[in-house]
């Protein structure tokens, strides 16, 4: 088979998606203050900046100003790691919670339209199939390391 003819009409139609906002809506998801707000609610309320660069594979420094910018808009608070004081744990305020909360919402709204205008069936399949290609890529990329 020939991927590569697959792999270019892919990306022909990925491209075409991103003027949805369906599309638009889940790309901030995944990126941005959005995610960082997701990810610490995900993740017990309080992590590390460390953690966050990690999972969105982003230099420390972009971290550290997308932090500031949430910080000044009163989304979290830091603080110094009470186990170890070398360390600042990013943990979200009632209103950061508010907002991240709002966002999935949001987000979820729009990916509920767009997959139910593939149909009961092809949105399963849809999402059955991105699930197993996240899956083979991140058990290729530990594999790698």
């Amino acid at each position: 088979m020939d991927y590569t003819k697959l792999a270019a009409e892919l990306i022909k139609q990925t491209r075409r998606l991103q003027h949805f906002k369906s599309q638009q809506s889940l790309g901030q998801a995944i990126r941005g203050q959005a995610f960082i707000l997701w990810y610490i609610a995900d993740n017990g309320g309080e992590v590390l900046p460390s953690d966050i660069s990690e999972s969105m594979q982003v230099s420390s420094a972009r971290i550290a100003q997308a932090l500031n910018s949430i910080e000044d808009k009163g989304w979290i608070t830091r603080r110094i790691d009470p186990l170890d004081r070398r360390r600042i744990l990013v943990r979200l305020t009632p209103e950061g919670e508010a907002i991240a909360c709002q966002h999935l919402q949001a987000v979820e709204a729009h990916v509920t339209h767009a997959l139910s205008l593939l149909g009961e069936a092809d949105a399963k399949e849809y999402v059955r199939l991105t699930s197993k290609l996240a899956d083979r890529l991140t058990k290729t990329t530990l594999d790698q390391e």
